[in-house]
């Protein structure tokens, strides 16, 4: 199996492909987010569709089914998410520019809009193309609205022989009770640390332990932290709060990265209070040396940046937000 075959809910995996030829005609995967729901659903896809494996668990990764699969073209395959996420900007959203260039008209929506849903209609009514099941993936299942839900229910209550829905929501109580009603529920918890270590070191992320810990145990976000440019910026904060230098730190404009901000002070506020109360540190962060402080001033700490995250993508002064946020720091080695 290659790197890109391995994946972090291994044992959920192994239960799915259990149900053989029982496969309930609709699922819903719901956990943590960032632990590896999307990927499952995938590669149970790939596995449903796959048209060389035989008995074999996995998918053959050979044939036409898994390469339209790995292509993002299958013809039996939908994948049902909000436009803001899209891996593609749908080409009927872009008009050119004055330099040629595509530009889109509108922001990206971030809700699943009722018109994806009704495309499914169709699709799912529709011989398969390969002699096979028809799969759609709907994530996160809880950003449709009601009128999207209640026109993805319609299919739900009635599928033809042959469809798969498998649904993925970070919080399913914010789903229609008769959209969860209609699924097969299967609750997931963050994988093991090995398996998820394991799949990490395979994308080669350095220093994975630690990086699963910020992550909250959360793999698929531990390695989308800490492969792009927030990831530079989250180590030089925790540097320099490891260092008792929060003042040292340097926070831009930028909305996405305020919020970062808050993350990284808010957990390091958690795991001082942790080794106030001798506890082990949950995230991993170190202790600078310097004056003593309290746990419940830092648990007060952390509960203020608990009300400053509503405000982090809103801030009226970006900046003045951040220094708000390392003034109010515990202790006095900032000053």
């Amino acid at each position: 199996m290659n790197a890109d075959d391995l994946i972090v809910q291994e044992s959920a995996y192994e239960g799915l492909t259990a149900w053989g030829e029982k496969l309930p005609h609709a699922l819903l995967l719901h956990g943590p987010k960032g632990i590896g729901k999307l990927q499952l659903a995938e590669h149970f896809a790939r596995f449903l569709l796959c048209e060389g494996r035989g008995a074999a668990l996995q998918p053959c990764g050979r044939c036409e089914g898994c390469r339209w699969v790995r292509a993002g073209s299958h013809p039996d395959l939908r994948l049902v998410e909000p436009e803001a996420m899209a891996r593609q900007t749908p080409a009927e959203d872009a008009e050119p520019d004055a330099e040629g260039a595509g530009r889109s008209k509108k922001k990206p929506s971030i809700e699943i809009r009722i018109e994806q849903v009704r495309q499914l209609d169709d699709f799912i009514h529709m011989g398969s193309h390969r002699a096979g099941r028809r799969v759609a993936i709907v994530h996160p299942a809880e950003d449709m609205n009601a009128p999207t839900a209640n026109a993805l229910l319609k299919n739900l209550e009635e599928p033809p022989p042959g469809a798969v829905f498998i649904l993925v929501s970070h919080r399913p109580a914010r789903l229609l009770p008769t959209v969860r009603s209609r699924c097969v529920q299967l609750p997931l918890a963050a994988p093991n640390a090995d398996a998820a270590a394991r799949w990490l070191d395979s994308r080669g992320v350095k220093d994975a332990a630690r990086w699963l810990a910020f992550a909250g145990g959360a793999p698929m976000r531990a390695a989308e932290l800490a492969t792009d440019a927030r990831g530079e910026r989250i180590g030089r904060w925790r540097e320099s709060l490891d260092q008792g230098a929060p003042g040292g730190i340097e926070a831009g404009s930028d909305r996405e990265e305020l919020e970062l901000l808050v993350d990284v002070l808010q957990k390091y506020a958690f795991d001082r209070a942790l080794e106030s109360f001798g506890l082990m540190s949950k995230y991993r962060s170190t202790a600078a040396k310097g004056q003593p402080v309290s746990p419940q001033a830092w648990l007060a700490y952390a509960r203020a940046l608990g009300r400053e995250r509503l405000l982090a993508r809103h801030p009226l002064n970006p900046k003045l937000f951040a220094e708000t946020l390392l003034r109010d720091f515990p202790g006095t080695l900032h000053s």
